[in-house]
C-alpha cells in the first residue's frame, strides 16, 4: 500500500515570523501566544489579514478580512508586516528536511508539501508513528508546528491534515472515509469553492457523504466534467503520484489594487506598464513568451471585466506586452466608472519566440532585437542591485510604483525561483 504524507505549516506566515523572533532575535514574546496577525501597511486600501494566531482566532478574526475590521474586533491586536524573504527561507528549510526522510517530495505551495513515504516503514515505523516523529522533528529543529495528514493518496492525506489543528497528526485511510470524511460539509472537500458549493446545495447536496452517494450522471449534468471528478474525490479516489518536479506555469500574471480610484487613461496605462514590467521580467527569467495578453479590471462598483488580445506572434518584452495590454484596456474599459484594480496576464506560452512577418507592416527585426537586449540588461541590473536601480523616466516623481502588483519584490525575482525549485 502507498503511504503519502501531507505536511501543512500551521498559520505559516505568523509561525515563521514568531519562530524567527524567538529563536534568532531572542525576543521573549511569542506572537503565537497573543492576539496577533501578519498584515500589510494598515494605511493601504488592500491591507488584509495574511495569517493569524490562535488567540486572534478567538476574537473572530479571519484570514483574508480587512485589517481595519480585525482591529475593531481586537484593538490590542499586534500587527506585524510580511517578510517574504524569511518565508522563502523557512519554506526551503522545511523542504530540505522532508527530502532527508522521503525519496519523493512535491511542494504544493510555500507552506504545503506531499511526501511519498512508501517503503520507509523499516526506517521510521508504522505510518502514523513516522508522521508524529516527523512532526516533532520539524518543531524541534525549525521552531514551528505543522499538521501532517497520512493516507494512501494525496487527496486523502490533504483532507486528513485538515481534520483538527494545530500541531496534529491524523490518518484518513480508505476504510476510515465513512467515519471521518463523509460527515463533513461539502465545502471542506479539496477544490470545492463557494460557487461549486452553491451548485451542489441547489441539488440537495450539503455533505461530502451525500456527494459520494450521488448519481455521477446527475452531477455531470449539473456541473459538467467537474461533477464526476468531485464524485470520485468524495469517494477518496485520487491516483496522482507525488511529483518532485514542479509543474510548468500555464500563465504569468500580476494585478494591483490601487490606493486611489483611477479616473484617467494616462494613469491607467502607467499602472499597466508597471504590471508589464513585473510580468515581463518573470517571463524572461523562465525563458517563456506568450501570444495571449489579458487585461482585467474591477471598477468602483466591484464589477469585474476582462478582455484578451490574441497575437500572431509570441512576446516577452515589456514594451510589446504593454502595447497589447493598452489595446485590450481600450476595448474593455468604457471610462465611465473609475477603476480600483487592474491586472495583466500572459498565456498560450512557448519556450521559443516567433514572429509572423507582414510585408505591409513596419516591423523591424533589428529594432526588436535591440529591445530584447535592453530588457536583458535591465533585468540583469535589477537582479544584481535591486529593483530600484533603474526605472523608466515616466515613473520619476510619479505616484505609481514602477514595478507594481500583488507579488512582493522578493517573490517577483530570483527568490521566487527558489520557492518553485524547493
Amino acid at each position: 500500500m502507498r503511504v503519502i504524507f501531507h505536511i501543512d505549516v500551521n498559520s505559516a506566515f505568523l509561525s515563521w515570523t514568531a519562530a524567527y523572533r524567538v529563536m534568532v532575535l531572542g525576543e521573549s514574546l511569542d506572537l503565537r501566544q497573543v492576539p496577533s496577525v501578519v498584515a500589510g501597511d494598515r494605511s493601504s486600501r488592500h491591507s488584509i489579514i495574511l495569517a493569524k494566531s490562535t488567540p486572534a482566532k478567538g476574537y473572530g478574526i479571519r484570514t483574508g478580512e480587512p485589517l481595519f475590521q480585525a482591529l475593531e474586533k481586537c484593538p490590542s491586536l499586534r500587527v506585524v508586516p510580511p517578510d517574504y524573504r524569511l518565508y522563502v527561507e523557512c519554506s526551503r528549510q522545511m523542504i530540505r528536511l522532508l527530502r532527508q526522510v522521503s525519496p519523493a517530495v512535491e511542494q504544493y505551495s510555500i507552506d504545503e508539501a506531499w511526501a511519498d513515504m512508501t517503503g520507509t516503514q523499516g526506517l521510521y515505523g508504522p505510518p502514523v508513528q513516522a508522521a508524529d516523529l516527523l512532526r516533532r522533528r520539524i518543531k524541534a529543529e525549525l521552531g514551528f508546528t505543522v499538521n501532517i495528514g497520512v493516507s494512501s493518496n494525496k487527496l486523502l492525506a490533504k483532507m486528513a491534515g485538515e481534520l483538527e489543528k494545530p500541531d496534529r497528526v491524523h490518518s484518513l485511510f480508505p476504510e476510515e472515509i465513512p467515519q471521518k470524511l463523509w460527515p463533513l460539509p461539502v465545502r471542506e472537500l479539496f477544490l470545492v469553492g463557494p460557487a461549486t458549493e452553491r451548485k451542489l446545495r441547489r441539488i440537495g447536496i450539503s455533505t461530502i457523504g451525500q456527494l459520494a452517494a450521488a448519481d455521477p450522471r446527475q452531477l455531470r449534468r449539473h456541473l459538467g466534467k467537474q461533477g464526476e471528478v468531485l464524485w470520485h474525490s468524495a469517494n477518496g479516489r485520487w491516483a496522482g503520484p507525488v511529483c518532485p518536479e514542479p509543474a510548468e506555469n500555464k500563465g504569468y500574471g500580476n494585478s494591483v489594487t490601487v490606493s486611489q480610484d483611477v479616473l484617467d487613461w494616462q494613469t491607467a496605462c502607467q499602472i499597466l506598464l508597471s504590471l508589464c514590467e513585473t510580468v515581463g521580467m518573470r517571463l524572461r527569467r523562465d525563458g517563456k513568451s506568450g501570444s495571449c495578453i489579458t487585461v482585467s479590471i474591477k471598477n468602483t462598483a466591484f464589477h469585474t471585466y476582462a478582455h484578451q488580445r490574441q497575437l500572431s506572434y509570441t512576446v516577452n518584452g515589456t514594451q510589446a506586452l504593454y502595447q497589447a495590454a493598452c489595446q485590450a484596456l481600450d476595448e474593455v474599459w468604457d471610462r465611465q466608472m473609475p477603476l480600483r484594480q487592474l491586472g495583466v496576464q500572459v498565456t498560450k506560452l512557448s519556450a521559443e519566440r516567433y514572429m509572423q512577418y507582414d510585408l505591409f507592416s513596419e516591423f523591424d527585426p533589428d529594432r526588436q532585437e535591440r529591445k530584447a537586449r535592453l530588457d536583458e540588461t535591465v533585468d540583469g541590473l535589477r537582479n544584481r542591485f535591486g529593483e530600484e536601480t533603474i526605472r523608466r523616466a515616466r515613473f520619476l516623481n510619479g505616484k505609481v510604483a514602477h514595478m507594481a502588483g500583488g507579488l512582493a519584490k522578493e517573490r517577483r525575482t530570483g527568490v521566487t525561483k527558489a520557492v518553485e525549485n524547493g
